[in-house]
C-alpha cells in the first residue's frame, strides 16, 4: 500500500497554497493513506493560557469548513484530528475519514502537555485511557497522538493487539525535533508497526518555528524510511504490511511480561 506524510504550515494563505499540492501530491501518486498534522486547519490557539469560548468556537469552525474538504484526498483513507465538542467537553479528536463511510471519531487525546505555546490541558479535557486498534481496510491502526507517543506502554500494547500501522499527528517545535524523531523511532520498534507521523511547519507566531520533519519508520528496527523537508514536505513511500506482522514475533515484541 502506498502511504503519504507531509508537513503543513498553519496560517490561511500557507495552508492554502500547502493543500492544494498536497491533493496534487496525492493523485499524483495514487496514495492509499495520508496522515495530516494534529489539528492541522488554523493556527494554533493553545500558544497562551487565556482560554476563551469564542475562540475555541472559532477553532472548531475553522476544522467544520475544512473537513469539507477531504473528499478532494479520496480515494485515499484520511487520518487526523480536530478540536471538537462532546456533551459539553472540548477535546482533541482523531478520526478516520474514507469516501465510503465517511467521518468516524476513533480516540480523544489523553497525555495533555501544559507550558507555553502548548497550554492544552488548560483548554480542553483529558480523553480517557483508552488506546483501542481502530480496524480498516488495511488491518488494524492505533493512535498515539503527540504527548501520547512517550507513553510507551500503549505501543506495547498496540503490538499485542496486532496494529499494523501506528499514527502520530503532532504539533511540534523545531528545537525539539530529533527527540521527536527519536520517539517514533522507539515507538515502532515497541509496537512492531509502521509509524507514521505528519507536523506543522513554518512560524508559530510565538517566538519559535514549527518542526515539520514527518516520518515514516519502519516496524522491526525502527528504521526511517522517509522524512518530509521543507523542500519535499509531501512524502509517499510504498510499505509491505506483512512486513508488520512479521515484526511482532521478533525481539522486544514477543517478550512476555
Amino acid at each position: 500500500m502506498r502511504v503519504t506524510v507531509c508537513q503543513m504550515r498553519d496560517d490561511p494563505q500557507g495552508l492554502s497554497e500547502d493543500w492544494t499540492v498536497l491533493v496534487n501530491h496525492v493523485q499524483q501518486h495514487k496514495s492509499d493513506l495520508v496522515l495530516l498534522p494534529e489539528m492541522p486547519f488554523a493556527p494554533w490557539v493553545m500558544l497562551d493560557n487565556q482560554v476563551s469560548t469564542q475562540r475555541w468556537m472559532e477553532f472548531v469552525r475553522q476544522h467544520d469548513e475544512w473537513m469539507q474538504r477531504l473528499p478532494e484526498l479520496s480515494p485515499a483513507v484520511v487520518f487526523a484530528t480536530r478540536p471538537a465538542i462532546l456533551n459539553g467537553r472540548w477535546l482533541n479528536e482523531a478520526f478516520l475519514w474514507d469516501a465510503q463511510s465517511g467521518y468516524r471519531a476513533v480516540h480523544h487525546k489523553t497525555y495533555l502537555p501544559d507550558e507555553p505555546g502548548f497550554w492544552e490541558a488548560t483548554w480542553y479535557d483529558r480523553g480517557p485511557v483508552q488506546f483501542i486498534p481502530t480496524n480498516t481496510c488495511f488491518g488494524k491502526v492505533g493512535f498515539l497522538v503527540c504527548t501520547e507517543i512517550w507513553f510507551t506502554e500503549h505501543a506495547r500494547n498496540f503490538a499485542r493487539q496486532g496494529v499494523r500501522i501506528l499514527l502520530s499527528p503532532r504539533a511540534t517545535e523545531k528545537a525539539t525535533t530529533a527527540k521527536w524523531v527519536m520517539g517514533g523511532r522507539v515507538a515502532a520498534v515497541m509496537s512492531g508497526a509502521y509509524c507514521l507521523s505528519s507536523n506543522r511547519c513554518g512560524p508559530s507566531g510565538a517566538g519559535f518555528d514549527w518542526g515539520g520533519s514527518g516520518w515514516i519508520a519502519e516496524p522491526d528496527q525502527g528504521d526511517l524510511l522517509a522524512t518530509t523537508s521543507d523542500t519535499h514536505p509531501f512524502i509517499t513511500i510504498e510499505i509491505d504490511l506483512s512486513k508488520a506482522d512479521q515484526a511482532k514475533q521478533g525481539y522486544p515484541r514477543y517478550v512476555k511480561e
